[in-house]
């Protein structure tokens, strides 16, 4: 279950026990947008507005009465804002194509490894420019990662998931071909 609170001085609104599709719903796609989040009456504008949200069991109405909701959800939740309101963020961004493009880096994986500038050549149908080609190609391995189906493998290692970031941001490692180069594997 997921707690929010929202804040601007002197202003505080809190919802508990939303499941993911009505955060997404109420919280999430307004907020990556820029647009006003209506809770508890008040319109709280993302510029102005201090969003968190714990990740956490569901509170009972006891631990939400009396104002101690939100002590609750906070010593028994963790805090999940930052990746949330990315993943918010880069969903509504998404390019068209990304649903065929993942499903035709992960047929193409299950017939053996490729090196991450063998992804870019696969993707796209070769009309767009090269940084949007680019672009899908990192936004599918990294949806492709998250989801498990993928996995990204240096010398026979698997890379653990701190390292991904890293690895994707890395101008070096989406034109190494030689040993050493990161690979994407069917998970």
């Amino acid at each position: 279950m997921f707690h929010v609170e929202l804040r601007q001085f002197p202003h505080v609104a809190r919802a508990f026990n939303l499941t993911r599709e009505q955060l997404h719903t109420r919280v999430l796609a307004p907020w990556a947008e820029g647009r006003a989040v209506e809770l508890d009456d008040r319109r709280w504008i993302p510029e102005r507005a201090k969003l968190t949200i714990y990740e956490g069991r569901e509170l009972t109405p006891d631990e939400i009465g009396m104002g101690r909701g939100w002590s609750n959800a906070a010593r028994g939740g963790e805090d999940v804002t930052e990746g949330l309101v990315a993943e918010a963020s880069q969903r509504r961004a998404a390019p068209p194509g990304l649903p065929e493009e993942k499903r035709r880096l992960v047929t193409r994986a299950t017939e053996g490894p490729l090196t991450l500038d063998q992804v870019v050549a696969l993707t796209g149908s070769g009309g767009e420019l090269v940084s949007q080609r680019l672009a899908l190609a990192e936004q599918a391995v990294w949806e492709l990662l998250h989801e498990g189906r993928l996995r990204l493998v240096r010398d026979g290692a698997t890379l653990a998931q701190e390292e991904w970031q890293p690895a994707l941001l890395s101008w070096r490692e989406w034109t190494q071909r030689d040993r050493g180069a990161i690979h994407v594997e069917a998970a």
